[in-house]
C-alpha cells in the first residue's frame, strides 16, 4: 500500500447539538452533528406529540376513519 496516497486517520471527537460527545475513527479530527443516537426519536423511543398527532389525524382524514 502506498503511504503517500492514503488519507490520515484520526480518533475523531463527535459532538452533537444536544451535548453528547463520543469518539470514532475518521479522516476528520472533529465532527459536529445535529442529531445523534442519544437525541434521535427512533433510538430514544419518544416522538414529539404534536408531530405524531398530526400524522395520525392526516391518516384518519385520508382514509375516512373519523369517529
Amino acid at each position: 500500500m502506498k503511504e503517500a496516497i492514503q488519507p490520515k486517520y484520526f480518533q475523531a471527537k463527535v459532538v452533537c447539538n444536544c451535548g453528547n460527545e463520543f469518539v470514532t475513527g475518521s479522516t476528520k479530527e472533529d465532527i459536529h452533528v445535529e442529531i445523534c443516537s442519544k437525541c434521535h426519536s427512533f433510538y430514544t423511543g419518544q416522538q414529539k406529540a404534536a408531530a405524531a398527532r398530526g400524522a395520525i389525524e392526516k391518516f384518519n382524514r385520508k382514509y375516512g376513519m373519523n369517529k
